[in-house]
């Protein structure tokens, strides 16, 4: 990313809207906002397999793996506006297991782009299954949306749950209950 263009364009943006972009408070805001930007598109720049450096194991575990509550800050494409919320993911195991950080490493990797919820979780869920092909995976996502809240419709108490399952998560409706019995409703 170009941050010094990316600060001229939010300094054309600033002119645009009706702002001094030389008043005090404002002198650095488009460099601040470039950085920003740099930050939170970071997984345009980011790669799977470096993000998960190696850290999958062997394991005779053939039993749910679950980690709950992964927060999760992400720009929705439409608007550019953040969704936040949390990410709950299971697996079963066959044969290999993933390093416990590298499930949020890879919820970071996707949401550190424009999304959309949806496509945010079938991401997540997919990079799982490439990385260790479990017998199933599951991953919930619940996530407050800006464009919801604060513009539009303006609706403060609105939560979208998405899920995507896979294998036996899917296929196996026992698995799925199990999975979704053990993750907190956070709404």
């Amino acid at each position: 990313m170009n941050k010094e263009r990316v600060a001229e364009l939010i300094k054309e943006l600033m002119i645009e809207i009706g702002e001094d972009p030389n008043r005090e408070g404002l002198v650095n805001t488009p460099k601040r906002v470039a950085a920003s930007y740099e930050f939170l598109t970071s997984g345009y720049n980011m790669d799977p397999k470096v993000v998960i450096n190696n850290a999958i194991f062997e394991s005779p575990a053939h039993n749910m793996i679950i980690v709950k509550n992964i927060e999760i800050y992400s720009l929705c494409e439409h608007h550019m506006l953040p969704f936040y919320g949390q990410c709950h993911i299971g697996y079963i195991s066959n044969g290999k297991v993933l390093g416990v950080s590298k499930l949020a490493r890879i919820v970071n990797l996707f949401a550190r782009r424009l999304q959309i919820q949806e496509r945010l979780t079938d991401q997540i869920a997919n990079e799982i299954k490439k990385a260790v092909n479990p017998e199933g995976v599951g991953v919930v996502m619940e996530c407050r949306h800006l464009c919801m809240m604060m513009r539009g419709v303006e609706k403060q108490n609105s939560v979208m749950t998405t899920s995507s399952v896979l294998g036996s998560f899917r296929s196996d409706s026992d698995t799925r209950s199990e999975f979704m019995n053990l993750i907190p409703n956070n709404t």
